[in-house]
């Protein structure tokens, strides 16, 4: 280690440490499948800034609604309802906050996926061991262009934002470029543009920002979170992340493959404490020990200061998350504070509703609509995806906004949370649907039922020996009595598009029986899920 005025620089040799105690039909289907495909190109006629005088709205009649539907955000929640709202024959107009696309597209889901890929590809370029068992070898050292990846990422979000953008137009969608603020329930005052727009229903789908905790001062060079990190424009050689959850672990593949070196930062008593238990372990294995990765758990990172690049280091002080003592100090090139994320709710006018949120989340019943301070529902307003914290996830955002859509259109719909699949993008992937193990015992044990557990395993799978990928697990969670999957966890190659087939039988009630008797592809990597259906029915799939 390195000493320097009493402070202790830990390198990587140290293990992980525990230390004292996350239109209308085929028109419409046309319009979104070529958004997808990148038919659409950014530059698309959107609604004009509202301005004084009629402005925008010049035309509209104001005695009676103007929209049957105003979206407040545009994301991939708002998007989703909005499309979905053609569909049903409604007139729809969203206020985009000059931010089509969100989060997601621009500074979360998309983004991270270009660098994941990148950086992927770079360590399975560097795995001479892995490429030596396939008969291939490489002459002189793999390199890559920091700017290239950063240009890769970016170009890939904007295009994908052009797309939606698009397909919006495409759809007779009106974009407001404007923020949008309750004025009424169901009235919607456009930021800065001196105008008010009315609707017959209002949902709101602003999502949520990165959460910094007290004490951690960020100056976005030093100290950042995913909206900088997203912009690689440094690689560091040795990053401290705060917490590890989806976004921390991802972001320690990208850097771990681009040469850093990696200290995690967790305040509860074990790495990846919102993970299933035995997937945890798993990736602890797979994801953390083979790399230049260590962990300090059960600390506060109480105190974090920015340095300079290159020239002063930021400092990281610990602090024991029970009895709130000293542990440590370090000195490191970076950090990246990846400590969930809160709900965007500031200047939506919710004191004009009578809305009280809850620690900045929108409360709501299970049809997505918003309810006041006193737990009654308020005609015509609705709140999607992580602005009522049901589930913090993009595709969840989106089916939440299909569903209000339905409940407006007075087509009763419930969505079953359950069954939304959730993954993360490491190398190999992580995904699951459905409660963990442990809180799938508690379930069990509440509601009178006894749980069954099954495993397929990538060992034993062709298509993943042939890709020399062999590590991992499915892991289906079932009900002993009806066969009904209740959860699965997969880690292993491509877990996030095999999770699907397995979010598909929760939805809709699939038994073990009928899994097993559905024909899987060989050689796929389906047919580890083929395995762990058998399994638990006491059959062989081999």
């Amino acid at each position: 280690g390195r000493v320097a005025g009493g402070v202790a620089r830990l390198r990587l040799r140290l293990r992980h440490r525990p230390l004292r105690p996350s239109l209308a039909g085929q028109a419409m289907l046309s319009a979104f499948s070529a958004a997808l495909s990148g038919a659409y190109l950014p530059s698309v006629h959107l609604a004009p800034r509202a301005t004084a005088g009629r402005g925008a709205l010049s035309g509209l009649r104001m005695a009676e609604p103007d929209f049957d539907l105003v979206i407040v955000g545009c994301g991939v929640g708002g998007h989703g309802a909005a499309l979905h709202a053609v569909s049903r024959g409604l007139k729809v107009a969203v206020c985009a906050g000059e931010d089509v696309g969100g989060t997601c597209v621009n500074r979360g889901c998309v983004p991270s996926k270009a660098l994941l890929a990148a950086s992927g590809r770079v360590r399975d370029m560097q795995n001479d061991k892995h490429l030596a068992a396939m008969g291939v070898k490489l002459e002189g050292a793999v390199t890559y262009d920091r700017q290239g990846v950063a240009d890769h990422a970016n170009n890939l979000a904007s295009r994908v934002q052009g797309n939606l953008r698009g397909s919006l137009t495409a759809l007779g969608v009106t974009v407001f470029e404007e923020k949008g603020s309750l004025a009424g329930p169901t009235s919607i005052e456009l930021v800065g543009a001196g105008k008010t727009i009315e609707a017959k229903n209002v949902i709101l789908a602003t999502g949520s920002v990165p959460f910094v905790p007290p004490g951690v001062e960020t100056d976005g060079k030093t100290v950042f979170t995913s909206d900088e990190a997203l912009k690689l424009e440094w690689v560091p050689d040795w990053i401290a992340i705060i917490g590890s959850g989806y976004i921390g672990l991802e972001f320690s593949d990208v850097y771990t493959a681009l040469g850093s070196e990696v200290t995690f930062i967790e305040a509860m008593p074990k790495m990846m404490p919102f993970f299933d238990r035995q997937i945890a372990q798993l990736a602890d294995r797979i994801l953390i020990r083979p790399r230049a990765i260590d962990s300090y758990t059960n600390v506060f990172a109480s105190e974090v200061t920015p340095g300079i690049p290159g020239e002063r280091p930021a400092t990281v002080k610990m602090i024991d998350a029970n009895t709130k003592e000293h542990v440590e100090t370090i000195e490191v090139d970076a950090v990246m504070v990846c400590t969930g994320r809160k709900p965007f709710s500031e200047g939506l006018g919710l004191e004009n509703v009578n809305v009280e949120t809850n620690r900045g989340f929108v409360p709501v019943d299970d049809k997505m609509r918003a309810l006041d301070k006193d737990g009654n529902v308020i005609d015509g307003l609705w709140c999607i995806g992580d602005l009522n914290g049901k589930m913090m996830l993009a595709h969840a955002a989106s089916a939440q906004g299909i569903s209000a859509v339905e409940n407006m259109c007075g087509h009763e719909h419930v969505l079953n949370h359950d069954a939304v699949p959730a993954a993360c993008f490491t190398h190999p992937e992580i995904a699951m649907v459905g409660p963990t193990e442990e809180q799938a015992k508690e379930r069990a044990e509440k509601e009178g039922w006894e749980m069954g557990i099954a495993q397929g395993n990538f060992k034993a799978n062709s298509k993943a020996l042939a890709e020399g990928e062999g590590e991992g697990i499915a892991k289906v969670i079932f009900r002993k009595d009806t066969f009904e999957v209740v959860a699965v966890h997969i880690i292993g190659i491509h877990a996030a598009d095999l999770i699907q087939e397995c979010a598909n039988a929760i939805q809709h009630g699939t038994t073990l029986q009928e899994l097993s008797m559905t024909v899987h592809t060989h050689p796929t990597l389906c047919e580890v899920l083929d395995e762990a259906f058998k399994a638990g029915l006491g059959r062989s799939a081999h």
